[in-house]
């Protein structure tokens, strides 16, 4: 338990930054998630708009704050990159 004043104020500054930061974070890892699975079951057209709702879910995250920027585009890099591999490989012809 905090013991001074100063203390027990960052306390409840926390508990406030993270119920607003919460519900943020929360639907930017969903839309990740989201985009994985489609991209997982070669579901392309659905992961696409998938991969698009994540990237915009993820850059209203950093602008916000909750997460940094070069998270953001860590992440959305990533799930591009994924995308792409996958379409790639739909197009290649069977040998």
């Amino acid at each position: 338990m905090a013991n001074t004043k100063s203390a027990m104020k960052a306390t409840r500054v926390h508990a406030k930054k993270t119920a607003r930061n919460k519900p943020v974070r929360s639907y930017a890892k969903t839309a990740v998630t989201k985009a994985r699975d489609l991209i997982d079951e070669k579901d392309l057209d659905a992961a696409a708009a998938a991969v698009k709702e994540a990237s915009s879910a993820l850059d209203k995250a950093a602008k916000k704050g909750v997460i940094h920027p070069n998270n953001a585009a860590r992440r959305k890099s990533r799930l591009t990159k994924s995308l792409n591999t996958a379409q790639k490989a739909k197009d290649a012809p069977a040998q």
